[in-house]
């Protein structure tokens, strides 16, 4: 593994320091382990560990090319070990969430346009005063994210995402057992939007935080 690891820092180097570029092919095996003053199979390894976290893409018959390093596209490893989580960390998902979406939902104020808003307003129509749980869920997810999308950050984006799915089995849990979840959520989903009209990004993220919260709040007096 030690070997594998040098491997890896060295390949790494390469792309930090700009001799690789995204989009950039790497040189014939043969000639970059020479050149890196690694075995050829220590390289192989470092290759194989590099694309599965999406850092380099083989491609069979054409060689192997350094990704486009896309923040969405890196983050996909952070979806990858967020769904081998244990139920007693849920709790800890929560709260990173509680921290990242207000700031995103508070950034999205200035930069949502009206049509995104109508479009969200539009997805809660929809969903009518008493939605399934199922349902309310989805569209929970569907909300949040088109509102983050809307902050312009596009890592804040994809960390957001990738912690959603965790917490999904609390909201359905929540939204089963506490007697008025769904209408607490739609209310909140509401106020989050007025704000967001309003252009006022600490009411946004006052809202969210407490959209969360609620949620966090249910789960330990469960626990």
């Amino acid at each position: 593994m030690a070997v594998t690891d040098e491997a890896i820092e060295k390949i790494k180097g390469m792309i930090v320091s700009g001799s690789l570029r995204p989009g950039d092919r790497l040189p014939k095996e043969s000639e970059l382990a020479a050149e890196l003053g690694l075995s050829r199979n220590s390289l192989r390894e470092a290759v194989r560990a590099l694309s599965l976290i999406r850092i380099l893409d083989v491609r069979q018959g054409d060689g192997t090319y350094v990704t486009s390093l896309d923040p969405q596209l890196l983050l996909e490893a952070l979806s990858f070990v967020v769904d081998f989580h244990r139920d007693d960390t849920v709790l800890e998902f929560l709260a990173v969430r509680r921290i990242l979406e207000p700031a995103a939902t508070a950034m999205a104020s200035s930069r949502i346009s009206e049509q995104q808003l109508d479009a969200l307003t539009a997805q809660l129509d929809a969903l009518g005063a008493a939605p399934s749980v199922e349902e309310l869920v989805a569209c929970d997810l569907e909300f949040h994210r088109g509102i983050v999308q809307s902050s312009g950050n596009s890592v804040l984006c994809s960390l957001l995402d990738g912690l959603s799915g965790p917490t999904t089995r609390a909201r359905i849990w929540r939204g089963l057992t506490q007697e008025d979840a769904v209408s607490r959520t739609l209310h909140e989903h509401r106020a989050i939007l007025a704000a967001l009209r309003d252009r006022d990004a600490e009411a946004a993220r006052s809202w969210a935080t407490v959209h969360i919260a609620s949620v966090e709040q249910w789960l330990r007096s469960t626990l």
